[in-house]
């Protein structure tokens, strides 16, 4: 058996791995315990690396979990389908441990062979030939799911437009600074008098208007839903720029922002499901 020592030494690492290949610390640590039974059990005598043995275990049961998920449809983990105190645990853990909240987003589309890969290689520095072993495939097959991955998460292009992209990004960036912040005169300052907000009825509490139309109004309605704004990240989706609303990295709603004369206009917000996310820039 490995000793407790061992295993507890590495456990804030089995669950970092974990928690970004499920997306759940909740589920990271049932992976986490489970790996311990294995690893409390198994004949480990002359065994010349725990952490690779644990980290293959613990990536076996990963990725019967992401499997499990992908059978019952539910691979996204949207936050509108999981409880609250689950989005509130996975956004304390996302922030403490500083996990990219973009990465997190755009891992959920991953396959779950493409996304243990990754992880192990790209973000923990395994070998593939450690990534092939926990796969139960060969080293080729394991730097092809890491590939395939890699160009998901970072291959994109801007849509060409009138505004230099990184001038819209900085508006946007300090609109959504000022409404976390409930800094209602800076929102001002940054729309036009007509900006216009619209929204999906299903995001919203029953009685919301779908549509708000005059600066002032879109900035006082823009501060009751600041928790929310925290929780937003930068991404491509559908190959266009926006901001995906997404606390403990499951993603909620796409926010689309268009910009007039250098001032937002219109603000629109629809669910994230069907959505294709990719990153703006490489992350790693």
């Amino acid at each position: 058996m490995i000793p407790v020592s061992v295993f507890e030494a590495a456990r804030p690492r089995l669950t970092a791995m974990a928690f970004r290949i499920l997306g759940s610390v909740h589920d990271a640590d049932d992976a986490v315990q489970s790996t311990w039974i294995k690893a409390s059990t198994a004949d480990t005598d002359g065994l010349r690396n725990p952490d690779a043995w644990m980290t293959t275990v613990l990536s076996r049961v990963c990725l019967d979990q992401l499997r499990r998920r992908r059978r019952h449809g539910e691979d996204a983990l949207c936050a509108d389908e999981l409880p609250a105190e689950v989005l509130t645990a996975d956004e304390r853990y996302l922030r403490r441990e500083d996990v990219s909240r973009a990465l997190m987003v755009v891992l959920h589309r991953l396959t779950p062979a493409q996304r243990v890969a990754y992880v192990l290689h790209d973000l923990f520095d395994f070998p593939f030939r450690d990534v092939a072993r926990a796969l139960g495939t060969s080293a080729g097959n394991a730097k092809q799911h890491a590939s395939r991955a890699r160009r998901r998460i970072a291959h994109s292009t801007f849509v060409p437009g009138d505004v230099d992209e990184s001038v819209v990004g900085s508006v946007v960036d300090a609109f959504l600074a000022a409404a976390a912040g409930g800094d209602i005169d800076r929102m001002l300052a940054l729309m036009t008098d007509d900006c216009v907000r619209t929204v999906d009825a299903g995001l919203v509490p029953a009685g919301t208007p779908t549509a708000v139309t005059g600066a002032s109004a879109v900035a006082e309605e823009t501060t009751l839903f600041a928790d929310r704004i925290r929780a937003s990240t930068p991404v491509l989706v559908d190959g266009h720029p926006a901001y995906v609303i997404a606390p403990g990295g499951h993603p909620i709603a796409v926010v689309r922002i268009e910009l007039r004369n250098g001032r937002i206009a219109a603000i629109d917000i629809r669910p994230s499901a069907r959505s294709t996310f990719t990153l703006p820039r490489p992350l790693c």
